[in-house]
């Protein structure tokens, strides 16, 4: 690739990638359906017909968007903090800690993440236009395929219970709570963070073996 090239490619990447910083910035603070595109070119400070280049749709912003994030987020980060040392239940422990995290310090992730969902149900999806974001979801899948893994070693998850069926109602209950207080559906005297924690210590109790 010439010098000139591997220019324009840097800049290429650099604006696409503001587009969607600004873009992730406005929907997770205003909505989906209520920002327009020209609204997400004016703060990325580019030309409307720029967006479009990069991303023909609204629809296919808002997917780049959510797979750009998530894969920023990375959740949970077992690379760095969860390896051969740890049990199952404790990589376990390790993923509802990250659900947690996500309330804590990345708010406005989970409601971009709420806007997310019910935009895309709004609109005519494809696997092939969904591709970017299920990549992501596929990931998550393999980490905990690991832990199960681990498990059928160590014997600190229930065997009894399909692994795929633990990957779904973990992911499901725990984003699902994160995303409803992170959007401020809490009931009068709530404490999200107690109530977190309480449904962590139930997935706990109901899917790890202590004593093993």
């Amino acid at each position: 690739m010439s010098l000139n090239a591997a220019s324009d490619a840097a800049r290429v990447a650099r604006t696409r990638q503001r587009i969607m910083e600004k873009g992730f910035e406005l929907f997770a603070e205003h909505g989906i359906e209520g920002v327009k595109v020209s609204e997400v070119a004016k703060a990325a400070e580019v030309d409307r017909s720029l967006v479009y280049i990069y991303f023909p749709s609204k629809l296919d912003l808002v997917i780049a968007i959510s797979a750009h994030v998530w894969e920023k987020f990375n959740l949970p980060h077992y690379e760095r903090e969860c390896l051969e040392t740890q049990t199952a239940a404790e990589r376990y422990e390790f993923w509802l800690d990250s659900f947690l995290e996500l309330w804590r310090e990345h708010r406005d992730l989970l409601r971009f993440n709420q806007f997310f969902n019910v935009f895309v149900m709004n609109e005519e999806m494809t696997p092939e236009r969904m591709e970017p974001y299920t990549k992501v979801i596929g990931e998550l899948e393999k980490q905990f395929h690991a832990v199960y893994e681990t498990a059928k070693q160590d014997g600190t998850l229930r065997m009894d219970i399909p692994e795929q069926q633990i990957f779904s109602t973990t992911l499901h209950l725990m984003l699902a709570a994160a995303t409803r207080y992170a959007v401020g559906l809490v009931y009068q005297g709530g404490e999200p963070e107690e109530e977190l924690k309480a449904l962590k210590e139930m997935l706990m109790e109901r899917y790890t073996i202590t004593g093993s």
